[in-house]
């Protein structure tokens, strides 16, 4: 696994390849984050990630026509809203996102949360965009083990990723083992917990020593373990600071530290009891 360009990827269960790096879109709007997109691909970021439920497609979709690489070399990922599930409902909310990106396909798109009564019937969608090529590649954000159980058990096609809040408080090491075991991509979203890895005096330790930030060593934590990263930020030099991660390597010691700053602690909602 070859992890020292920005030009790395992981391979897909079906083959595909997607960026080990990818640029976060949550509660970015507007100008700023159109921006914060076009300086990401002049860096050379390929991976840009967005959902329904964040309202910024529109801005998302602008951003690739205004920017000077092609399409067919941009990974583009969005995501179906709790309320949009269902198998017709999420058809329909597919048909939306494109019109909202003006783009003519999707590269993964994913169930944003397991809406319990519905994700499978969502899957089937999902599936069947597969199956149309309108998706290159289909999967799931925040399932838990038992929730990936129950969709593989009726699934025609299995989800190649699972995008789940990962980061050194929450590193869910039976997850990851599962994730591996099977074959789905694990994907990390809040990987420097809202900026709070900048406190924990392991990593600031691990950082001194390579001369990075605290920041760059957990991005750096996530790819050795086989894990995409999506950080997000509107900040160009803080975009650029986050894709310098691939000119320094952390020792097996040094990742094992990291994994076990583990708390079990979440940033965001637990999978198990989400209302929304």
């Amino acid at each position: 696994m070859q992890l020292d360009s920005i030009n790395a990827t992981f391979k897909l269960k079906n083959g595909i390849d997607i960026p080990v790096l990818g640029l976060g879109t949550y509660k970015a709007h507007g100008d700023e984050l159109i921006s914060a997109i076009l300086d990401a691909l002049k860096i050379g970021y390929r991976s840009i990630d967005t959902a329904s439920f964040y309202e910024n497609e529109e801005e998302v979709g602008e951003a690739i026509k205004a920017s000077d690489i092609e399409r067919k070399d941009i990974f583009l990922t969005t995501k179906v809203w709790n309320d949009e599930q269902g198998y017709d409902e999420t058809l329909k909310a597919f048909d939306r996102s494109m019109g909202r990106l003006e783009v003519d396909y999707i590269d993964m798109y994913l169930i944003h949360w397991p809406v319990a009564g519905k994700f499978k019937e969502t899957w089937r969608a999902l599936e069947s965009l597969y199956e149309q090529g309108v998706v290159r590649a289909i999967g799931v954000c925040n399932f838990l083990e038992h929730q990936l159980k129950d969709l593989m058990s009726t699934a025609n096609v299995p989800p190649m990723v699972d995008q789940i809040e990962h980061h050194p408080e929450l590193v869910q090491p039976a997850l990851r083992e599962f994730l591996k075991e099977n074959h789905i991509q694990q994907e990390a979203w809040s990987p420097i917990m809202r900026g709070r890895v900048m406190e924990i005096p392991q990593i600031v330790e691990i950082a001194k020593k390579y001369h990075k930030t605290p920041a760059q060593v957990v991005l750096r934590w996530d790819i050795q373990n086989g894990v995409v990263t999506i950080p997000k930020s509107v900040h160009g030099d803080r975009i650029k600071e986050n894709s310098e991660i691939f000119d320094f390597e952390l020792t097996e010691a040094e990742m094992k530290m990291i994994d076990d700053l583990d708390k079990g602690k979440r940033n965001g909602p637990d999978p198990k009891s989400f209302d929304f």
